[in-house]
């Protein structure tokens, strides 16, 4: 029989991971519920193994290229869709054969094909979708599971649809705000390497002949002559030390306490640290607040925000309160303990406390700060640009003045 690694919430909050034997996963599921486990990760253990098993069988006929993938774009539409059909009194099952048809993506008729099929066998929607974990994250399922659990399923897929749509508009406008630089320094650093391997050493010919071999060239000449005899000579160096870096990075990234001291440094850094740290306080508070008002325990919540969060020093600081709230204290206080979530932070949520509409005091947290991320967007494109001219004349500046003052003995001498 195929084993499953889990990992799920008990009653008391505590997560917990394991393996278990089971026919399939429904079955599979069926026993950690009745062991009162809120699960948040069900795969099998040896599906890898099958796969290459049936290919070697199968020969070439049987492979298929690629795992089909809902993008968010398309995923966004699919859910509102999904919950106007059901909003409309449409089955589960019929809504979702209805969006198969009218699907032009082949893909998504696949997934939402073979997401039909699961559920017309006895399974619940959200181990349904539990088979595409590639097209539906942990923070989709729970919500599904949320809204099977309290019968408002159209409710539940709104709600996830606005999330989606507000999220993938800030990551698009962080993005924008990250790429416009990093464009615009790739042509500068393409159009300076041009000028150093091509136009510099054509100067230093002409230096050669007219100045003779024993004239001395002033020293900021000579570096760029030297700089230039690297890049047209050695360039391989250039791009070896590049691959050094990328590998590197990845490999740092790779490690969990790495990763958290890259993220640091992100969360940190002059200019673009306080456009992160905002788009991941938004990001907490809207996701948290989302589940929350969907229905999913606090501690659940949590511990779904922390594996979402998409930043690891944010995602320690949120296991820090889901700790203490497993002891039983309130959010405020350890979230303040972090030391990362600013005090209007910590200030509304303990309002929100007080009040009993914590949820709603998230949205308003989020909605404010994706307007802090719009500002702090126009602010960083604003102080970039003109950090960018300064820097490419200071280059372009530094490689002028070097090839004119040996110009200058040239003149004189010829004079």
């Amino acid at each position: 029989m195929p084993q499953y690694i889990y990992t799920a919430v008990n009653a008391s909050g505590k997560e917990q991971k394991g393996k278990i034997v089971a026919a399939t996963q429904e079955e599979a599921t069926e026993i950690l519920k009745k062991q009162q486990l809120f699960i948040t990760s069900l795969k099998d253990a040896d599906a890898k193994k099958r796969t290459a098993a049936k290919k070697g069988k199968g020969g070439m006929s049987n492979i298929s290229i690629g795992t089909p993938v809902i993008k968010k774009k398309e995923l966004v539409v699919l859910t509102r869709q999904l919950a106007t059909l059901l909003d409309a009194g449409l089955p589960l099952i019929r809504s979702l054969r209805t969006l198969e048809r009218q699907a032009k993506n082949p893909l998504v008729q696949k997934v939402l094909g073979a997401t039909a099929d699961t559920v017309e066998s006895g399974s619940t929607f959200a181990e349904a979708l539990a088979k595409h974990p590639k097209s539906f994250d942990k923070l989709y399922l729970n919500m599904i599971r949320a809204g099977e659990a309290s019968g408002a399923m159209e409710v539940i897929l709104n709600r996830l649809a606005t999330f989606m749509e507000k999220a993938s508009k800030i990551a698009g406008k962080v993005k924008s705000a990250l790429i416009y630089p990093a464009v615009v320094l790739s042509i500068a650093g393409l159009v300076t390497a041009g000028l150093m391997i091509f136009i510099v050493p054509n100067f230093k010919k002409i230096f050669a002949e007219l100045l003779g071999p024993g004239e001395e060239m002033p020293g900021i000449t000579m570096f760029v002559l030297k700089v230039s005899d690297l890049l047209k000579n050695d360039g391989w160096v250039f791009l070896v030390g590049i691959a050094v870096i990328v590998i590197l990075y990845k490999l740092i990234n790779a490690n969990k306490y790495g990763k958290w001291g890259v993220d640091w440094v992100k969360y940190n850094m002059p200019l673009f640290g306080p456009l992160i740290s905002r788009t991941a306080i938004s990001r907490f508070a809207r996701t948290l607040g989302t589940l929350m008002s969907s229905g999913v325990p606090v501690l659940n919540a949590l511990i779904i925000v922390r594996d979402t969060a998409g930043n690891e020093v944010v995602s320690s600081a949120i296991q820090k309160v889901h700790d203490a709230v497993k002891e039983g204290d309130g959010i405020a206080v350890p979230l303040g303990a972090t030391g990362i979530f600013p005090a209007m932070v910590i200030s509304m949520v303990e309002v929100g406390e007080e009040t009993g509409k914590l949820p709603e005091m998230l949205d308003k947290i989020a909605n404010t700060y994706d307007e802090e991320v719009d500002n702090a967007v126009g602010a960083l494109t604003s102080m970039i640009e003109p950090l960018m001219i300064v820097g490419l004349a200071v280059i372009v500046g530094t490689i002028v003045i070097a090839l004119f003052l040996p110009l200058t003995k040239i003149i004189e001498k010829l004079g």
